[in-house]
């Protein structure tokens, strides 16, 4: 039986070289959750139409990353409320890459999402000069009030389109760590098809002949409202629920407010 590595195998790889003529910092993203099952079939379906990043000889490259929220976790917080104009702070480490961005990511009320980075490759802890003016230049909050508050982690496959300026990132085996909880999500996949603007797409086509919808909650808020057993997630519950419904063969999640 095939597994998702020979499928990937199949595909015409790319390179970080080449990806990076289209580096689709200001787009819109669509996003999905279905299961790793479901990801087999779509790999197969739309082979024919993207390349595969490769790097190290590696198809499914490992991802950490360190989420940054005020004490209250106002940043989560204003996702929940459903708040337009609202960032995330994080530092990504790219594992093979042996590289690592410190990243702002702002969400618009127009629905782009637009990211702003710079190298850093040590994960901060305490910010440096560099990192709090980066901070102070991108985002309303002040660098001293935001600080460590969840780890997630996962394996992200990314495929690039043989035409237009379209990346896919597909991200497994997701790992939530906090100061007191992990949680892990093995047979849970997120897509997210990034574009500079809405255009027809394979990997679109493929969601709707599989009748997988588009929906999806933010990696961050995810992991917050499964290792956080008293922040608030009652706008989240719909959400969880569902994801519940794909993962229920592993661990589950609580949507309790």
């Amino acid at each position: 039986m095939k597994s998702i590595t020979d499928i990937l195998n199949t595909y015409s790889p790319t390179t970080l070289e080449e990806m990076d003529k289209a580096k689709l910092m200001d787009r819109t993203d669509t996003k999905f959750t279905f299961s790793n099952e479901n990801l087999m079939k779509v790999l197969e379906e739309v082979k024919g139409s993207y390349k595969v990043l490769e790097i190290e000889n590696c198809r499914a490259s490992k991802y950490q990353t360190l989420y940054y929220d005020t004490a209250d976790l106002s940043l989560y917080l204003k996702h929940h409320a459903g708040k337009l104009n609202r960032y995330k702070v994080r530092h990504r480490t790219y594992v093979e890459s042996k590289l690592g961005f410190l990243e702002v990511k702002f969400k618009n009320n127009k629905g782009r999402t637009i990211k702003k980075r710079i190298k850093i490759m040590e994960v901060p802890q305490q910010w440096t000069n560099d990192a709090s003016e980066f901070i102070q230049a991108k985002t309303p909050y002040a660098p001293e009030t935001l600080v460590p508050n969840i780890w997630v982690n996962y394996k992200r496959i990314t495929l690039v389109n043989n035409e237009n300026a379209e990346r896919v990132t597909i991200d497994t085996e997701l790992e939530f760590i906090n100061k007191s909880y992990t949680e892990k999500m093995t047979n849970l996949v997120i897509a997210e098809v990034k574009q500079d603007k809405k255009n027809p797409s394979v990997f679109l086509a493929a969601m709707k002949k599989f009748g997988i919808r588009e929906g999806s909650i933010s990696k961050y808020c995810m992991g917050v409202a499964v290792t956080n057993k008293t922040i608030k997630k009652n706008n989240f519950k719909e959400k969880l629920l569902s994801l519940n419904h794909i993962i229920y063969a592993g661990n589950h999640i609580t949507a309790n407010s």
